[in-house]
């Protein structure tokens, strides 16, 4: 993964406390890197598949619409 400090991190406008209590988020060559803008130092690594299937069940509302979202739109090999 690209080191964090030089990757470009996008939080989102509706972040509580003033910017500081958020998950940021930025593109890497091989998917995203997601981390809490109050602890910068702790990345973890995604593809991209896995980042939409958490969004797309998050937005859907619960775990059992992560698991079904996940399994539609990850490629297989």
């Amino acid at each position: 993964m690209s080191q964090a400090s030089t990757l470009h991190w996008l939080k989102s406008s509706f972040s509580g406390d003033g910017g500081n209590n958020c998950i940021e988020v930025a593109a890497t060559e091989n998917g995203a890197a997601l981390r809490e803008s109050d602890s910068p130092a702790i990345v973890i690594s995604t593809s991209q598949a896995a980042l939409r299937a958490l969004l797309l069940g998050v937005r859907a509302g619960g775990p059992q619409d992560l698991i079904l979202n996940h399994q539609r739109h990850v490629r297989r090999p």
